[in-house]
């Protein structure tokens, strides 16, 4: 019987051992990359001026070389790219792209600060006779100009402050010009930049660089999408309501389990009906995935998500993905603690009913307002006495007072916490919360899988 155990406790590891992230390689080829951009700059350099002239210029060159190049990382991460959606997480890829923007037009913006002031101080000649020279004067320069402008105006209604004054839509349909930016600064730095035009070897590397960039935005973006919807051809079967402003949406399609989609991971849903063909927002599948059915589970929190109780049997579904990286391959340790808030319980849910592991192994704890509250209760209550889980939930008392998840509580419920991987996905302040007491409870951060989708 020892045996027997232990060989059950090996196939289980196996079966829960995490995929390797590939956060780390990425990191480093990027970095790998800029280091390429920069030799680019110096084998075209024979000799560093010390006039201010030549130091400004060059210093024009180097950012726009290097912005050039951050332009690109801008645009991959923005092609949804399964090695970075599923495997690093959708959540850290979205930080990288808004990191990586904020990179580029700071160096676009250094660029042209400081190219126009060296061919000032060169001519001398005002700043303002100098812009128009260069933007009139010099070859694709009115393009690369318009294109500036429009990353500028992408930039702005990216910035936090902005951004949450608008529609979510009016935002994503502006953030698209930065396609058309791409395009119409691309042809400037092959016919001004002084290393491609005197290297056929780097402008080779460039067109490489961005075309590699341009064919997997348009696969991923474009092509896979089309052949996914054509492929399965979903539908809404029902909607059916779960708690106070809470429904899931059943849709129904065909052989629905070549998609790939797992437990844990969303995708980006399209409802071909009046008021919501133009949105495309994420939503987490509450069950695991079935060949002719997936389910999505939604809190009302906006136009969108309110409207989707309204949906009509037979509405047509565009959907893109599956992405996100809170699966059981995150899973590193036998025992598995699940906290949910709110809509957060979409994700675990699924995970509840699929994540491997023996009796005792596997605990869900559910944050919400009020019992009322607690959506898809009897499913996972089922699911819990199926499995012989654990499955508490904490909601605020009589007088509203909100229960805090401490490291003492933590400790007290789950002795060996810090033995544990926690899945973790609920509104920003829970998400904290929990963080934190878990980390002083000993469980290291590596351990915390956790996915945030705020705009």
């Amino acid at each position: 019987m020892i045996q027997s155990g232990r060989a059950a406790r090996r196939l289980t590891m196996q079966a829960i051992r995490p995929r390797r992230n590939p956060a780390t390689v990425l990191l480093v080829a990027a970095w790998a990359g800029a280091a390429a951009v920069m030799w680019l700059w110096w084998d075209n350099t024979a000799v560093v001026h010390m006039d201010t002239a030549e130091w400004l210029i060059g210093a024009g060159r180097i950012t726009g070389l290097l912005g050039g190049y951050m332009i690109a990382l801008v645009v991959l991460q923005m092609a949804r790219v399964p090695a970075l959606e599923r495997r690093v997480g959708s959540d850290r890829a979205t930080r990288w792209h808004a990191m990586s923007g904020r990179y580029a037009i700071s160096l676009v913006v250094a660029h042209v600060v400081l190219t126009v002031w060296g061919y000032s101080v060169q001519a001398r000649t005002g700043l303002v006779e100098q812009t128009v020279t260069v933007v009139v004067d010099f070859p694709e320069m009115i393009e690369a100009t318009i294109g500036t402008a429009l990353l500028l105006v992408v930039g702005f209604v990216s910035a936090g402050a902005v951004r949450r004054r608008m529609r979510y839509e009016t935002w994503y349909y502006l953030h698209l010009l930065t396609y058309v930016a791409v395009y119409l600064t691309f042809w400037h730095q092959l016919a001004t930049g002084s290393e491609f035009v005197a290297s056929a070897t780097a402008r080779t590397i460039w067109y490489v660089l961005y075309g590699t960039v341009g064919a997997l935005l348009l696969w991923y973006r474009i092509l896979a999408p089309v052949r996914l919807n054509l492929r399965h051809r979903m539908r809404v079967e029902s909607v059916v309501d779960e708690a106070p402003g809470v429904v899931s949406v059943l849709v129904t399609g065909r052989r629905l389990h070549r998609i790939g989609a797992e437990a844990g991971q969303f995708f980006r849903w399209r409802f071909l009906t009046d008021g919501l063909r133009w949105s495309s927002n994420p939503y987490s599948l509450s069950a695991p995935p079935r060949p002719d059915l997936l389910r999505i589970t939604v809190k009302a929190a906006g136009e969108h998500s309110r409207a989707l109780g309204r949906l009509e049997p037979g509405t047509r579904v565009w959907a893109e993905g599956p992405y996100g990286a809170m699966t059981a391959g995150r899973r590193s340790r036998n025992k598995v603690l699940l906290i949910a808030g709110g809509a957060g319980i979409t994700p675990l849910r699924a995970l509840f009913e699929t994540l491997p592991g023996g009796p005792g192994d596997l605990s869900l704890l559910y944050r919400a307002g009020s019992t009322e509250d607690l959506a898809l209760w009897t499913e996972l209550q089922e699911i819990a006495e199926a499995r012989r889980a654990k499955l508490l939930y904490a909601v605020n008392g009589p007088d509203g007072a909100r229960p805090e998840i401490t490291t003492e509580r933590l400790k007290e419920v789950f002795p060996d916490i810090d033995e544990h991987d926690v899945y973790l996905c609920g509104p920003p302040g829970l998400a904290e919360e929990s963080y934190n007491a878990l980390r002083a409870a000993g469980v290291p951060s590596r351990r915390i899988h956790h996915e945030s989708f705020e705009m």
